[in-house]
């Protein structure tokens, strides 16, 4: 794996952040590099390469109350991004999301009758398991913190009567759209599953890149305002990672919450998106 490797880069962030996380954010460019096992250039050039800021820059992203921060000066009402056109028709992480929800009958199916395609592609936070079917993308996990078989085995048991074939080859232009190397291009989205879900779902793809929101804010967005544990499973069970943006909720005090995919993996995301977008 070379060096411009994304899956290489997000390797290093994960080392870095979780030297961040035992050290705090003092540490110098010169103590991190050496705790990285790293010469400085060597490792300001990858975080320039990956993310564009230096790595001082970035450990500020990196820090326990960024999501607090966040919280505190760019936290997004729903509504408002509802009524200004912020939505999942609109420009999101640099491309065009469409997609399309399955029936709740076929959602009760299990997936039988679907032949999904899957495949393993880099991503800016580490190896990504995608599935979709040819309606679009229906699945995005994350490796880095659980390892590639309990990804793939996550993401194959919420269709369990689906029909899996390995076709990177259909999938890659829609995955390379995804995560911003072609945004000239549509990312077609299937969403699967029950009604609930996919109303929290259409809530998530409606939050600006680089801003968060609530569990409740969600809630009381989708008519449910009492429903704030059903609303924090449904995000838990977004089975889209990263353009359905999970990560971008958080809790009503500023703290993470959980993450599906491991917590540094969210942190990262939440950093990366703040620094391309200058927040």
């Amino acid at each position: 794996m070379t060096d411009q490797s994304p899956s290489y880069h997000y390797a290093v962030i994960g080392r870095a952040l979780r030297i961040i996380d035992e050290a705090g954010p003092g540490l110098s460019l010169e103590e991190l590099a050496s705790r990285m096992d790293m010469s400085p250039a060597h490792f300001q050039r990858v975080f320039s390469q990956w993310v564009g800021i230096s790595p001082k820059r970035y450990q500020q992203y990196l820090t326990l109350d960024h999501a607090r921060r966040l919280l505190a000066e760019r936290f997004t009402t729903l509504e408002t991004a509802l009524s200004t056109g912020l939505s999942g028709t609109g420009r999101l992480h640099d491309l065009f999301l469409t997609w399309e929800a399955m029936t709740p009958g076929d959602f009760a199916k299990g997936g039988e009758g679907l032949l999904m395609r899957w495949g393993w592609f880099e991503s800016p936070f580490g190896p990504a398991i995608v599935m979709g079917t040819d309606k679009g993308i229906c699945g995005i996990g994350f490796a880095a913190e659980t390892g590639p078989d309990p990804a793939f085995d996550d993401l194959a048991r919420r269709w369990p009567k689906a029909t899996l074939v390995e076709d990177p080859a259909l999938l890659r232009p829609w995955v390379t759209a995804a995560f911003g190397t072609d945004p000239q291009v549509d990312t077609p989205l299937h969403l699967i599953g029950a009604p609930f879900q996919i109303k929290v779902w259409e809530a998530l793809m409606r939050i600006p890149t680089g801003h968060v929101t609530t569990y409740s804010e969600i809630a009381g967005t989708i008519g449910n305002p009492k429903a704030v544990r059903a609303v924090g499973t449904a995000v838990g069970r977004n089975p889209i990672s990263f353009l359905i943006p999970c990560h971008r909720a958080i809790r009503r005090d500023g703290s993470l919450g959980g993450y599906h995919w491991g917590l540094p993996v969210k942190r990262a995301i939440l950093a990366w998106e703040s620094a391309r977008t200058g927040l």
